[in-house]
């Protein structure tokens, strides 16, 4: 499995807008990729503190495909919700460290 993090800080006082546009806009675009798996959000509990997101693939080849043909799109439906550039990190999950996990992806 892969996963793509994403760090960055959208304004406080539009949390609500922004997750209601995660859920509505970008969420639905995940769902069409080939090798998605899951979307993480992780919001911070004080201001200006950076959102951190994980989305898992089943594929690394999948991951790239969306970061370099579609990604392009998402980060222009969230450019006005952010107050710092995107920061992007590919990661490798190492399955076998994630038991509980795994078998709650595979029911």
């Amino acid at each position: 499995m892969f996963a793509h993090v994403l760090e960055f800080v959208p304004p406080f006082a539009k949390k609500d807008e922004f997750t209601k546009i995660m859920k509505d806009e970008v969420l639905p675009i995940l769902k069409k990729q080939t090798g998605f798996v899951e979307f993480l959000p992780f919001f911070p509990e004080t201001k200006n503190e950076k959102v951190i997101t994980v989305t898992l693939w089943t594929e690394k080849k999948h991951a790239e495909v969306y970061q370099r043909e579609v990604f392009p799109k998402v980060r222009e439906i969230l450019k006005a919700y952010l107050t710092m550039p995107i920061v992007y990190k590919p990661y490798a999950l190492e399955t076998t460290l994630c038991e509980h996990f795994e078998k709650a992806m595979a029911a």
